[in-house]
């Protein structure tokens, strides 16, 4: 890094939701800066459900099949009762459809998962600078100065925007003096991951539930490592070595037969339930765990957290480009009530028996949108199919050539999509995709008409992140809206 470095964004934090981002901006071209003040990546499997609508995402940013390969599904529950073992289903397996390709949640460690985020981004030519710690930052109506304390002695960088996807303790949120209401859940647990013998990874192990001593045992697929899972009492200090963790789940278990043979990362926490007062100030946001903390029930935090990001990198992006300014006033008021919804499904999971629940779609994420979002086109007529704000379901198509293809891969990219249903042809925009169903490409067994609730005429524009801007049969409302969003004619 020179002594003043000029760029676009700089993002603070290279964990999963600084890594998204970054890729989201380096597939639109907006120079960017990637630091982490850690001296190397996160080691540990914190994070390690990715549910389907991240899968989605993944998709889009093109690394979905190296994030299935790289984990696998959710093993059955296997809990030692009195009476002997009985075996329960982690998920339920709801068999995927043409809309929703993805519907059951992958285990993959959280360090896998960012492992493969940083192939792809180096793959784009950026790769994150740890050892690269944020000590503080000025604002102006024009950009953002800020300071970076570096191996090699401090730097300056002078940006458009700052975002803060620095974890829970976030420097950026406390240097802004942003308050992050919550609470302490009144929950103590330890989580490691280790390698163990006398244990078998073909089930989740869990004993002693409903009780204080109980513990849980999950194979780390794509790893030959187990997460250990356990509460713990508070104002107790836990030796987190192999030997330690083997007599503490030893006493927990009755078995003397498995032994900890190392340990990979090992964290005693409380658990919280926060989220910032604002994500926004300035010209500086907050993304991830800077803006809000989950506990780990029901596998939500780090799907959030990169959904923020992926919300916030097409409009910055956008703005950068010429758009409106006020377009980023959007991403507060889209993600944070996901955020308060989230946060409210996985403190209700901790507080109801959550061990013996199958995860259902509840925790899918398919079904959150932005409805009431001032950039949803709402229509008061339509009562049917897909509306403003709704995510962009799958279909089966073919192009006009006979090749079979699908509507994820004409959204796949930075692009915006409009969809025309038997309509005339839309004007050319930079950014935009047109297709019409009749023309260019053709529906298959009528699932676009039948998931969408098309009738002929009518237009679907879909935005970079998969959800529905609007449908309405008045093309002019879509060039009015993309005028508004930086979408010109060329």
């Amino acid at each position: 890094m020179a002594d003043v470095v000029q760029t676009g964004v700089l993002i603070s934090g290279a964990g999963a939701a600084g890594l998204t981002l970054g890729i989201d901006l380096a597939r639109r071209q907006v120079p960017f800066v990637l630091v982490d003040k850690a001296s190397q990546p996160f080691a540990g499997s914190r994070g390690k459900g990715i549910q389907p609508r991240s899968q989605e995402v993944f998709e889009d940013l093109g690394v979905i099949d190296r994030i299935v390969a790289a984990g696998g599904e959710y093993p059955p529950q296997r809990y030692y009762t009195e009476g002997g073992p009985v075996d329960r289903p982690t998920v339920e397996m709801t068999p995927a459809t043409t809309a929703e390709p993805y519907m059951i949640p992958l285990l993959v460690p959280q360090f896998l998962t960012e492992r493969v985020l940083r192939a792809r981004l180096a793959e784009m030519g950026h790769v994150p600078h740890y050892g690269h710690e944020l000590v503080g930052f000025e604002q102006d109506e024009n950009g953002v100065s800020a300071r970076i304390a570096t191996p090699d002695g401090e730097r300056v960088v002078r940006v458009g925007y700052l975002v803060g996807a620095d974890g829970g303790s976030s420097f950026v949120r406390k240097s802004l003096g942003i308050g992050f209401e919550g609470k302490t859940l009144g929950v103590r647990a330890m989580v490691a991951d280790l390698y163990a013998d006398g244990i078998t990874d073909d089930v989740w192990h869990r004993w002693g539930e409903d009780t204080a001593k109980q513990v849980s045992v999950c194979p780390l697929y794509g790893t030959k490592m187990f997460q250990l899972q356990a509460p713990v009492p508070f104002d107790v200090d836990f030796d987190l070595s192999a030997e330690g963790i083997t007599a503490f789940l030893r006493d927990r278990t009755g078995r003397d037969d498995i032994t900890i043979t190392s340990v990979s990362w090992a964290s005693v926490f409380s658990m919280n339930a926060r989220l910032a007062d604002t994500y926004r100030q300035g010209r500086v946001f907050l993304a991830g765990d800077a803006a809000h903390v989950h506990p780990p029930t029901g596998g939500q935090g780090l799907n959030t957290s990169l959904q923020d990001a992926y919300n916030l990198g097409w409009k910055l992006a956008a703005v950068l480009g010429g758009a409106e300014e006020s377009l980023l006033a959007t991403y507060e008021e889209e993600r944070k009530p996901v955020a308060e919804e989230v946060l409210g499904l996985s403190t209700r999971l901790l507080r109801t028996d959550r061990t013996r629940q199958i995860r259902s779609r509840e925790v899918s994420q398919l079904d959150l949108g932005y409805p009431y979002s001032s950039l949803a086109v709402a229509d008061p007529d339509r009562d049917k199919g897909v509306l403003a704000g709704d995510r962009a379901p799958d279909a089966p198509i073919t192009g006009a050539g006979g090749l079979p293809t699908r509507l994820f891969s004409l959204f796949q990219g930075p692009h915006w999509t409009l969809l025309g249903y038997e309509t005339g042809s839309a004007d050319a925009r930079a950014g935009l995709h047109i297709h019409v169903i009749g023309s260019d490409i053709h529906d298959i067994d009528g699932h676009v008409r039948d998931t969408y609730g098309l009738a002929p005429g009518e237009w679907v524009l879909v935005r970079p992140d998969g959800y529905v801007a609007g449908v309405t049969d008045r093309l002019p409302v879509i060039e009015s809206y993309l005028e508004r969003v930086g979408v010109r004619t060329v």
